[in-house]
């Protein structure tokens, strides 16, 4: 049987990251920080190292820099471990002057450093999930079956089909059909293959391992595929085998500001849908040495509390509370995620400090890293689907969005009545 060395891991660093903005302004998608600690990019490297996978490649492309720098201080392996996680940044080379068209093109614009590797089988992962998941009997799956190419599958909700990649099956798992995101409803009901009337459909999860030799022939062979989904799965189940691994676990897509609000506050829970003290398979992130965080004469319930936080006399329920959170007195936080700061700082005469202001009421909302919030200022959600852009926050969704960084003066009202 090959062996779990065998197997390169590419994880793609994804485009602008539009549904999620204002978060990935500045920075990339997977480098958005997720239940007060991590960042996205945590979850399929940890993921990799845990299953034994210790070759990762990240591609990236769009406001990189701060996922470049959590990864070269998180990640290093020591001089007798033949393990790394390296950065392919997009380049121009004299084969292409162009930025990553898509997920397959991302990887065909890194092919002379996939043929370096030598790797037999290469791991295709979104940088953008939230999952706990060992690769390896899906590697196993594989190997067992003469696959060249391997999906993993989950069961897919009826009101969900038009965002996942749909696909049916034969007895021997092979796949036979794929359709990328059909939206008609004439369509998803041609892919309904299970008996489960709540999730009749079994759809892509975005994670593919390919034997080498099949991924860079695909690849070369067709140039216009821009899209593993929409482009290089469907061609590739009518020439290769293709089959479709089950994988019935948590799996979040984290792409809109809503799935990113609504996943972080069902970690709050006392039994949450994923759990982050699993201790056999950690979830990994950058070291920061900061003290335990101190709560002074406040209220807490249903509350993720990430480490080096200082909270005075406040009442903070159903929310995520992200390292070196500062939050004054008579503060009222519910149902948000606020992310922290990487700093502390005392404040300068013109400006309120970083965090959050005496006084304040906060309600519905995510806080990024660094925010000056003022004091007395009032944040509440507005109704679900409202769409606002203003200078210092936006609504997406309904959920008040703070940027990083930005300051919002004491007195300020952020409400439906504003």
């Amino acid at each position: 049987m090959p062996a779990m060395n065998d197997i390169l891991a590419l994880i793609l660093g994804g485009g602008r990251g539009s549904r999620l903005h204002p978060l990935t302004k500045m920075r990339s998608k997977p480098a958005v920080p997720i239940a007060g600690k991590y960042r996205l990019i945590d979850i399929p490297i940890s993921n990799c190292i845990n299953s034994g996978i210790y070759r990762i490649d990240v591609l990236t492309q769009f406001n990189s820099h701060s996922l470049h720098r959590h990864i070269s201080q998180t990640y290093n392996f020591d001089a007798f471990h033949l393990g790394f996680v390296e950065i392919l940044a997009a380049e121009q080379t004299p084969e292409s002057a162009d930025w990553y068209q898509g997920t397959a093109d991302a990887v065909r614009k890194q092919l002379f450093q996939l043929r370096a590797s030598r790797a037999k089988h290469i791991l295709v992962l979104a940088g953008d999930h939230l999952y706990r998941m060992d690769y390896a009997p899906m590697a196993e799956f594989h190997w067992q079956r003469g696959a060249d190419i391997t999906v993993a599958v989950q069961p897919v909700r009826r009101e969900d089909a038009s965002r996942f990649g749909l696909l049916k099956r034969a007895s021997d798992g092979r796949i036979t059909d794929f359709a990328e995101k059909p939206e008609d409803a004439a369509t998803q009901q041609k892919f309904a293959s299970r008996p489960d009337e709540a999730r009749p459909f079994l759809g892509s999860m975005g994670i593919y391992l390919f034997e080498t030799g099949a991924l860079i022939d695909l690849l070369t062979a067709n140039p216009d595929f821009d899209d593993f989904g929409s482009d290089i799965i469907p061609h590739a189940i009518k020439n290769y085998s293709v089959h479709g691994f089950d994988f019935d676990g948590y799996w979040a897509d984290i792409g809109t500001i809503r799935s990113f609000y609504e996943t972080n506050l069902d970690l709050t829970a006392a039994d949450p849908p994923f759990d982050f003290y699993d201790p056999l398979h950690p979830i990994y992130t950058h070291a920061r040495f900061l003290p335990g965080s101190a709560v002074e004469d406040s209220l807490l319930k249903d509350v993720l509390l990430a480490e080096g936080c200082r909270i005075q006399k406040a009442e903070i329920s159903h929310s995520v509370i992200g390292v070196r959170s500062v939050i004054a007195a008579g503060t009222v936080i519910r149902d948000s995620v606020l992310m922290g700061a990487d700093y502390y700082t005392s404040g300068q005469p013109d400006l309120p400090p970083i965090g959050i202001g005496p006084g304040c009421h906060i309600e519905g909302a995510i806080i990024d890293k660094n925010a000056r919030i003022g004091a007395q200022v009032v944040i509440r959600p507005f109704p679900r689907g409202t769409e606002l852009d203003r200078e210092n926050w936006v609504v997406q969704d309904g959920i008040v969005v703070i940027p990083k960084d930005a300051i919002i003066p004491s007195g300020t009202h952020i409400e439906p009545s504003a």
